[in-house]
């Protein structure tokens, strides 16, 4: 394989990959630029994260109530079960117990207030949600639209980024860091493919020897005018 020909064909994933982030940050753009939607947008996110964070607390005040009332039940069982004989064993296993039943209390009260804050996030995100289906709605097909394409591009992203690391990974760090040199430098195309000829970004006609350079599988050959990697077939 030449030099060439594993940055041309990231050149060309990465290409797509411009592309698609090109087309997103439009519509993320147009949607943001829209001040109700962004209000809907944000207030709704909110709620939900107010959300999650109120059934995390509730979660984790019914498990300290769960793990205390099992506390409270084996002491219990100690206590009752006649294996401590001495009295002031079991006085102090009867403090105990009163002293977790008096925590349970406090416990319990955490938990209903956890459950309360868990019910009033609950409405907060059923109505932002209805809100924002509201505006959605309002505005049309057109923002649902883009909202659709939108998820369609992140997953192709997604695959585009599993191409990019297979193309990369036969390709030599030293050719790959004139690559990236090369992109910064020539507005994201890198790579040139000659093309009957002629250099395919700039139009420089090639000569014959460039052009066997160009299939060289060791070295890369530059387009002598517009300074990008060639690759000819």
């Amino acid at each position: 394989m030449s030099a060439a020909l594993g940055l041309y064909r990231l050149g060309e994933v990465d290409k797509h990959i411009d592309r698609v982030r090109t087309r997103l940050d439009k519509i993320q753009k147009t949607l943001d630029d829209d001040a109700e939607m962004k209000s809907a947008r944000q207030f709704y996110e909110s709620a939900n994260g107010d959300y999650l964070q109120a059934q995390h607390g509730l979660k984790n005040a019914e498990l300290d109530v769960d793990n205390l009332r099992i506390k409270i039940e084996q002491a219990e069982a100690s206590l009752y079960s006649g294996s401590i004989k001495n009295p002031k064993e079991l006085q102090d296993l009867q403090k105990d117990v009163a002293s977790l039943k008096k925590h349970l209390t406090t416990l319990e009260e955490r938990q209903l207030e956890s459950m309360l804050l868990s019910e009033t996030a609950t409405t907060n995100l059923e109505k932002a949600k209805n809100d924002l289906d509201l505006v959605q709605a309002r505005l049309g097909n057109d923002h649902k639209k883009l909202i659709e394409e939108q998820t369609d591009l992140i997953r192709k992203m997604e695959s585009l980024g599993q191409e990019r690391e297979a193309a990369l990974a036969p390709i030599e760090s030293p050719l790959l860091a004139v690559y990236e040199d090369l992109r910064k430098q020539k507005r994201g195309v890198a790579v040139a493919e000659v093309d009957d000829g002629a250099c395919a970004a700039c139009g420089t006609t090639i000569n014959a020897a460039l052009q066997q350079s160009a299939r060289s599988q060791k070295q890369l050959a530059h387009c002598p005018s517009c300074g990008r990697i060639l690759f000819a077939r």
